[in-house]
């Protein structure tokens, strides 16, 4: 069971926020690289799922993981579940959805960013940031932040709208 005792967060990482504006497609995931969390961008390789890693390119992109429902139970409580690492995922090739922010401050119409390479510190490779760092992140196409994160760093884009 999941409590909010003072706010509710902006959302849950991969949870589709706007559905009636969605293009979801189905496609197998790669279990040679499997997802660390819900809500990031993927390629296709091979005819199969994988997270946007060092060195690809905003051409790379194919879409964001879906968090399928339902997955929270006791043994994956809401927020935390992680992928399925074969199958088939849900992909949103255009649409809203709740992310988590990893760096930088979001803001309406801003520009999002995925981190393709680290240069120091902890920032995640395949991460969602909000400020471009040189040749360590790319500019995803399309896609801008609709808002300020909340407290938790989960904030909304918009994706090929």
């Amino acid at each position: 069971m999941t409590s909010f005792l003072y706010r509710m967060p902006s959302g849950i990482p991969g949870d589709i926020s706007r559905r009636e504006n969605m293009t979801i497609e189905s496609v197998p995931l790669d279990p040679n690289t499997p997802f660390s969390a819900y809500g990031l961008f993927g390629k296709i390789a091979s005819g199969k799922l994988q997270p946007i890693t060092t060195g690809d390119t905003a051409a790379s992109v194919y879409g964001l993981l879906v968090r399928a429902y339902p997955t929270a139970s006791a043994q994956d409580p809401l927020g935390t579940a992680t992928p399925p690492t074969s199958g088939i995922a849900s992909v949103e090739r255009r649409g809203y959805m709740t992310v988590k922010l990893n760096s930088g401050t979001a803001a309406l119409d801003g520009q999002v960013y995925v981190r393709v390479a680290a240069p120091s510190g902890p920032k995640v490779i395949g991460g969602i940031e909000a400020a471009a760092d040189s040749t360590n992140t790319i500019a995803i196409t399309n896609c801008t932040f609709m808002g300020a994160a909340d407290a938790s760093g989960n904030v909304e884009i918009a994706y090929n709208i």
